[in-house]
């Protein structure tokens, strides 16, 4: 899932995502072995907390949760299973296959998660970790309106999708005889789609991995008003405040003649 592959387009033959899927039944244990504390580009179990933090710390216990593109449930769904109620998609037979085993207390389905369907409203919080980065881009917009549509009011939506514009292919990948696919937008492109769904992107932070990276969106579908500033509050103990930058120069104010002293203002 490097962005630094050779930017070549994919030769013709079966549709992309049964490439896919192929591609993740082969490559399945290179990319993530069976007794690995890390996948094949070092992303720790603590890599995966951070970014699940504020789902962790702000979906009530026992609510339902999709991940998208959930692999072998390691770690992601693992995490999100011992707190909420999980439902795993995955494209790949293998893939759900051992997410199965290893992630028991989930729920997990094989399927396109551009096909798949849930009511509205269904989930407090939707993940999609490093996934839809390898579904045709065409389709991402439409995914996401349906996301959007799947989020109850207030529910969050946290995702690592693609930093710059990019569709292409990579033969041998992890040193197998598998070739993966890649195809995404940059991350303005998602910013507009993702605020056009109504969601307010509360965080976003570049993923830094080889050569280039990914970029992560943690967003949040509209609550009521009253909900919203003990939301922000929550949201900054969880990330931590900015650092604060240097102060800003200060310039007497006279009062104007006829009106008093101006009002003070709070820092």
């Amino acid at each position: 899932m490097t962005r630094d592959i050779p930017r070549s387009r994919p030769d013709a033959g079966p549709p992309w995502n049964e490439r896919v899927r192929a591609s993740w039944n082969r490559v399945s244990y290179r990319y993530r072995p069976r007794a690995g504390s890390t996948d094949c580009f070092g992303h720790r179990e603590s890599d995966y907390r951070a970014w699940l933090r504020p789902l962790l710390r702000g979906v009530s216990p026992g609510s339902e949760v999709l991940d998208l593109g959930c692999g072998t449930g390691i770690p992601a769904t693992r995490m999100l299973a011992a707190r909420f109620r999980v439902t795993g998609v995955d494209l790949s037979d293998v893939q759900i296959r051992r997410a199965r085993r290893l992630v028991p207390r989930a729920r997990f389905v094989r399927a396109n998660m551009s096909e798949v369907g849930f009511p509205p409203a269904t989930f407090a919080a939707v993940v999609c970790l490093y996934s839809l980065i390898h579904v045709p881009r065409r389709e991402h917009r439409p995914l996401l309106r349906r996301i959007a549509s799947w989020l109850a009011p207030g529910g969050w939506f946290l995702a690592i999708l693609g930093h710059s514009k990019y569709e292409g292919s990579e033969t041998g990948w992890l040193g197998s005889d598998a070739p993966m696919y890649w195809s995404h937008y940059d991350a303005g492109t998602y910013r507009r789609w993702i605020r056009s769904e109504g969601l307010r992107v509360v965080r976003e932070e570049f993923i830094p991995e080889g050569g280039g990276g990914h970029h992560l969106f943690l967003a949040r579908k509209g609550c009521p008003i009253s909900s919203r500033r003990a939301s922000a509050r929550r949201t900054v103990e969880r990330w931590g405040r900015p650092e604060p930058g240097p102060p800003r120069p200060t310039r007497a104010r006279r009062p104007r003649e006829g009106r008093g002293r101006p009002p003070s203002r709070s820092p």
